[in-house]
């Protein structure tokens, strides 16, 4: 069975796999201008998202921001602000009704946040019309009060007041994006981004969770559970493979599944990777390990299936044997993320980072 095993192509399939299976988020944001839109925007989301990302009109008060290797669409409504929106209006209706009625669900709109800046101290009929027909159209929307600063003046609440005035909106979240300094020269720091983020990736359909949690960068911990769900996901699976032990000369097939777990948690940490960067990760396991990490015997199976890796074992494996080693083999990696995501405060580092990481802290450390 291993003479048949191609390392390159079960790489590429646990690649696609993991692709396919992250799927897409679409997120509508609104608010008039000077809101904070872009600053919330790079605030939450990888890589400078709003400023860095590719921009396209899809109606003439909407646009498409998008940026590669990043799982999101944000699409961007203007106009709120103008007295007479009807055309507005109208546009953003046609354009919900098309998304809507894409067969492919990476397509739809999938929740939307509605901003209103909190020095703005009320509600714009604009605002309530918006979340009116955005729920119409089975759209969850988060109304998220902007620039947060002082939320009760006079003993008004004005969270409590949009409460009161939105009851169609999932929640309302008060967020300020960036540390502020005060005129007393005391710095407030950023608030909010976190429980948006909670909130959102509750809000989103099942199948879009993983894109969200990739494409975000606040919550590493959030990164962190759905990566766990694979690892056990995986373990289960490997350990079905194993219930009768095999020969470990056939036991190819616990391999593919480790691929996969490796490439669903690459994904979910929104991680730019390729063939390979994951062959590199798995060559560096089996050549580097030794007996520290994942065994001995399942060294020696990797480096009989990584093209000049070496000779293999003998021997069997069980199911629980089979499922510790994919265990212990996930979560590592997952440890190496969170430690490097952290330093970055969220952002991504280079495959060149991970793979260095990984082998100085848990294969030869």
């Amino acid at each position: 069975m291993t003479d048949n095993f191609n390392f390159e192509d079960a790489i590429k399939d646990a690649i696609d796999e993991a692709f396919r299976e992250r799927g897409h988020t679409n997120i509508l944001i609104a608010g008039a201008t000077g809101v904070g839109k872009s600053t919330l925007i790079n605030a939450i989301f990888q890589g400078n998202f709003a400023t860095t990302g590719q921009g396209r009109p899809v109606t003439q008060t909407t646009r498409e921001i998008k940026k590669d290797g990043v799982p999101l669409s944000i699409f961007d409504s203007r106009g709120l602000e103008i007295a007479d929106f009807s055309d507005t209006i109208n546009e953003l209706k046609s354009f919900l009704s098309e998304r809507r009625q894409e067969s492919d669900p990476n397509k739809h709109i999938h929740v939307a946040w509605v901003c209103i800046m909190e020095d703005s101290r009320r509600v714009q009929p604009a605002e309530e019309q918006l979340i009116e027909i955005l729920s119409d159209y089975g759209i969850p929307v988060v109304a998220v009060i902007s620039k947060a600063r002082q939320d009760k003046i006079n003993g008004q609440s004005f969270q409590s007041t949009v409460q009161s005035m939105l009851p169609l909106a999932k929640n309302v979240i008060r967020v300020r994006a960036l540390p502020e300094e005060d005129d007393d020269g005391n710095v407030k720091p950023a608030m909010g981004l976190k429980e948006l983020v909670e909130l959102t990736v509750q809000l989103v359909p099942e199948g879009h969770k993983r894109a969200f949690t990739a494409a975000q960068k606040v919550n590493i911990k959030l990164k962190k559970n759905q990566s766990h769900i694979i690892v056990t996901s995986a373990a289960t699976s490997a350990a079905g493979v194993a219930l009768v032990p095999i020969p470990f000369a056939d036991a190819v097939a616990i391999v593919p599944i480790q691929f996969g777990m490796l490439a669903g948690i690459t994904s979910v940490f929104g991680l730019s990777y390729n063939e390979g960067f994951l062959s590199a990760l798995v060559s560096c396991i089996a050549t580097g390990a030794g007996g520290t990490l994942i065994g001995r015997a399942v060294v020696s199976n990797l480096l009989k299936l990584v093209p000049g890796g070496g000779s293999i074992a003998g021997g069997t494996i069980a199911a629980a044997t089979a499922a510790a080693i994919t265990t212990a083999f996930g979560e590592a990696y997952i440890a190496t993320l969170v430690f490097l995501f952290t330093r970055n405060n969220g952002e991504p580092p280079t495959p060149e980072e991970v793979v260095r990481t990984f082998k100085q802290q848990y294969v030869t450390g």
